[in-house]
């Protein structure tokens, strides 16, 4: 058992038997009053987010989650076959709890997974990846980057919103949290 004083960004904690995961927390001392830990969780397994408060002091009970470097090796149907980096094993992750992570993975990319007791929780990308667009409508003469977007298809399947001037072929760099665009990759 934990208290209070022992949560941090990235602590999994098992509230009534779910496993919340703290994204922000702040300890609070007003002047008149007891302190008080104010918290924003993420259900792990749904991905709703709540604010929670806890009196300070007060035990909680926190989850062991174990996250590792996995490589992520094919699609097998509906789910996901990863490797672990280090013991070489295979695991198979359901296409649910790999969510919009999908988008944005290449074969032999390099992913973190939250593993609770065995179970995959959650894949968690780089905050941006590379990516290589597939199909995107031609440019025309005169298009410039403030002109407005238009859709690209990158070579995951996913698509996204890319700047006029941008061709099929070009790679870009996409944010693994929104799919927004960030710019032109030259390699």
């Amino acid at each position: 058992m934990a208290t209070t004083n022992d949560i941090k960004n990235g602590t999994v904690l098992n509230l009534d038997g779910q496993l919340w995961n703290v994204i922000e927390f702040q300890h609070v001392k007003p002047g008149k009053g007891g302190a008080f830990v104010r918290t924003k969780l993420r259900n792990v397994l749904s991905g709703k987010v709540v604010d929670k408060t806890f009196n300070a002091g007060t035990k909680i009970d926190t989850a062991t989650v174990d996250r590792r470097d996995f490589q992520y090796l094919y699609k097998d149907g509906a789910d996901f076959v990863f490797m672990d980096t280090d013991t070489y094993d295979q695991i198979t992750v359901a296409g649910e709890t790999v969510g919009n992570a999908a988008n944005f993975m290449l074969e032999n990319q390099t992913v973190l997974i939250a593993l609770h007791e065995g179970n995959p929780l959650y894949v968690e990308l780089p905050p941006s990846v590379t990516l290589e667009i597939t199909y995107t409508e031609p440019g025309l003469q005169g298009d410039r980057s403030s002109a407005g977007t238009k859709p690209a298809t990158v070579e995951t399947g996913y698509e996204i919103q890319v700047p006029l001037f941008l061709e099929t072929g070009t790679r870009v760099k996409v944010d693994t949290r929104d799919g927004g665009y960030l710019g032109r990759v030259n390699d």
